[in-house]
């Protein structure tokens, strides 16, 4: 079969979640192979990536355990050890902190172009060959190999492919996998701002009859924003000049860390549900935005990928460790089934809770905050929700 299958694993797709789990499957002695179309720039200290993460203490773990997190926290990375969320319509917070739940940290905040470069320079280590630029143009699927067929003529067979070639995924489409897309009819809009109060390490969120605007702790001060609007307004919103940008900003926040100043630069981008019907077939395996996109509200986008990675790193593990077939169909088929029930759970409860949460009608602007103002007052509650956010 060595001879016949020239790698074990196939990762298509150089993202956050495509690094990582080339990394942890070479780690586990895999022989493995990346493919993708084109690498990220280099990520500049000058020159911040809008889009960060709020990385959960279970990823940081998995990150660290790959060699690859110290070089994150030396470069840039930011903690928070509280998260306050509120409503706009009245009623109490509800109130996330380490010292309560007894955890040195909630999590870290740290830029995509950042995460992707620190991957990307471990994989050599790791002897991950790379091939950059590669795009995939057909798929065959056999008993012993799938077999991927480049833009160049090229082939390249193994005995499992990972697709992790983001939400419109090439290649989960060639394996035969759909999705189905709801799209929110929101935008998110994403930049760095100042506020005239520190953010106390904290992350704050408050829900708007719109949609929620987050603001991140991030170093030096500063706070990453994520801010749900209806397209139409975000359009608006983004057309803004800084001066007027910063009143509509402080308004939407409350002024809860006082008046908040852009810093450079904003963006927007779509925002929708999408779910594949299926992590696995024949021997593809759909990971990350391949396989689920899921409103940002919560920030837990690629810590479920991320997960995806973590628990086939681990069942490749313990196959390995039994002297077993890693990738035995029945074993990928159950890795398949409970990442799909976790990350349907996730997308469908945060779009719950934008439902509930980004509307302005009666009933609910008359519950919703006392609900979550006494949803913070019970302690076992709170931890049940942190539990589920940091994975645990």
């Amino acid at each position: 079969m060595r001879r016949r299958v020239p790698h074990d694993v196939a990762v298509v797709g150089g993202g956050a979640v495509g690094a990582a789990c080339a990394l942890a499957l070479a780690r586990e002695g895999l022989d493995v192979r990346l493919l993708d179309a084109a690498r990220l720039p280099a990520w500049s200290a000058g020159d911040p990536d809008l889009r960060v993460y709020a990385l959960a203490p279970d990823n940081v773990a998995l990150l660290d355990s790959l060699e690859v997190w110290d070089a994150v926290r030396a470069a840039r990375a930011q903690p928070y050890r509280r998260m306050e969320v509120w409503d706009a319509a009245g009623g109490e917070p509800i109130v996330f902190d380490a010292d309560a739940l007894a955890r040195p940290g909630l999590g870290w905040i740290v830029e995509n172009r950042l995460l992707v470069d620190m991957l990307w320079r471990a994989l050599e280590r790791a002897g991950v060959q790379v091939s950059c630029p590669a795009r995939v143009e057909a798929l065959e699927q056999g008993a012993e190999a799938a077999v991927l067929r480049l833009e160049d003529g090229t082939a390249v067979a193994a005995r499992i492919v990972v697709a992790a070639d983001g939400a419109a995924s090439p290649l989960r489409r060639m394996a035969g996998i759909g999705a189905a897309v709801h799209d929110y009819g929101q935008q998110g809009v994403v930049g760095y701002v100042r506020t005239a109060s520190p953010h106390q390490d904290t992350a704050w969120q408050r829900f708007l009859p719109t949609g929620p605007l987050a603001l991140l702790p991030w170093v030096d001060g500063a706070c990453s924003i994520v801010w749900t609007l209806p397209a139409d307004e975000a359009t608006r919103i983004l057309a803004l000049d800084d001066d007027a940008f910063a009143d509509a900003l402080t308004t939407a926040s409350g002024a809860r860390l006082g008046e908040v100043r852009p810093l450079g630069r904003r963006a927007g981008f779509p925002l929708r549900r999408q779910l594949s019907d299926r992590q696995y077939a024949g021997r593809v395996l759909v990971v990350g935005d391949a396989a689920h996109a899921v409103h940002p509200l919560a920030g837990q986008g690629v810590n479920l990928g991320l997960r995806d990675v973590a628990a086939l790193r681990d069942q490749v593990a313990r196959a390995r460790g039994r002297g077993v077939a890693w990738d035995a169909p029945h074993r990928l088929a159950r890795w398949a089934r409970a990442r799909r029930s976790d990350s349907a759970v996730a997308a469908y409860a945060f779009e719950g809770l934008n439902l509930l949460f980004s509307n302005d009608a009666p009933l609910p602007t008359l519950l919703r905050g006392p609900a979550l103002g006494l949803a913070g007052r019970v302690p076992p509650l709170v931890a049940l929700f942190w539990r589920r956010a940091a994975g645990a």
